[in-house]
């Protein structure tokens, strides 16, 4: 069961909370619609949001060009404009996993390979699944948790402070508790009792956690701290994904538990982890997170990408 932590509503009446209260209020309403309409609006709001946000359009440009430089002009601009799209529904995936219902949220999706996460539980410790910020991250953890019994996600805190409270609160009430990023230690310890940390360290923290690998054939800063983990706990490390059909509905796939790793080469467990993922994203390249400055921090001899 999942950890109680009391949302009090009461501290965030400031008038410096009420535009995030009104997202909330929309976000919450907009939950209750059929759920293709969701994904129309959500796509409108896609197309919208492509042509107001140019700042995030370049990073996804940039980004893009440096991982696909195969794609002409015409397919790269098409495919920012699909991944606008499918930032925005993720936003009203993520309504629905915190306020839809079983019965509205169970038809939506199947899963694969749940015979691959119990023969990792069957060794008798935790289980790390690896996981990338694919735009459906957030509805996938609602549908992993009808199946995953102690899963405990880690995740970055968000800045507002409100957001924070009611992200953090909808979430305890489907998992097991969540984990902060900087909290290494509680991560150790949870894995050793035995629990199921999910993890996508598919993001630029800096230099001082990382090292740069490869991803997408650029020099990446990769977190090498999904080798120590594994290290440490002795938890086997699994592979997942989640992908958004054609029809509206999802999947969820588990990979079998990576064999030799880590394997004390931090560059080599680094490189494995990203090609993980990029093959996932080359499957649906418009459903990951190409908004994000993954490329932000350089080595030393390089400039600035953005």
């Amino acid at each position: 069961m999942a950890a109680q932590h009391n949302f009090i509503p009461s501290r965030f009446l400031a008038p410096s909370h009420w535009p995030t209260w009104l997202g909330l209020g929309v976000m919450r309403l907009i939950a209750l619609l059929p759920w293709r309409l969701q994904i129309a609006i959500g796509s409108a709001l896609g197309t919208l949001l492509f042509h107001l946000i140019p700042s995030r359009r370049r990073v996804a440009e940039i980004n893009l060009r440096l991982c696909m430089p195969e794609l002409s002009d015409v397919q790269r601009h098409g495919l920012i404009r699909d991944n606008f799209r499918a930032t925005a529904i993720s936003i009203f995936e993520g309504a629905m996993s915190w306020w839809g219902s079983d019965r509205r949220i169970k038809p939506l999706y199947h899963i694969e390979g749940l015979e691959h996460l119990e023969a990792a539980r069957a060794l008798g410790r935790g289980v790390i699944l690896l996981g990338g910020h694919y735009t459906t991250l957030e509805i996938s953890g609602r549908f992993l948790a009808y199946h995953v019994e102690g899963l405990q996600p880690i995740y970055k805190p968000a800045r507002n402070p409100l957001f924070e409270a009611v992200l953090a609160h909808s979430r305890r009430r489907l998992f097991d508790d969540l984990l902060n990023s900087n909290d290494m230690r509680t991560i150790i310890r949870n894995l050793k009792r035995g629990k199921v940390v999910w993890y996508a360290p598919d993001q630029d923290f800096g230099r001082d956690r990382s090292i740069f690998a490869p991803f997408f054939g650029v020099a990446t800063a990769t977190l090498t701290a999904t080798a120590k983990m594994a290290k440490l706990s002795k938890a086997p490390l699994l592979p997942y994904t989640s992908e958004r059909l054609s029809d509206g509905r999802f999947v969820i796939r588990l990979q079998p538990a990576l064999e030799h790793f880590p394997s004390g080469d931090d560059l080599a467990d680094a490189t494995r982890t990203n090609r993980i993922i990029e093959e996932q994203v080359r499957r649906v390249p418009e459903q990951y997170l190409w908004v994000h400055k993954r490329f932000k921090t350089r080595p030393e001899d390089e400039e600035g990408l953005y």
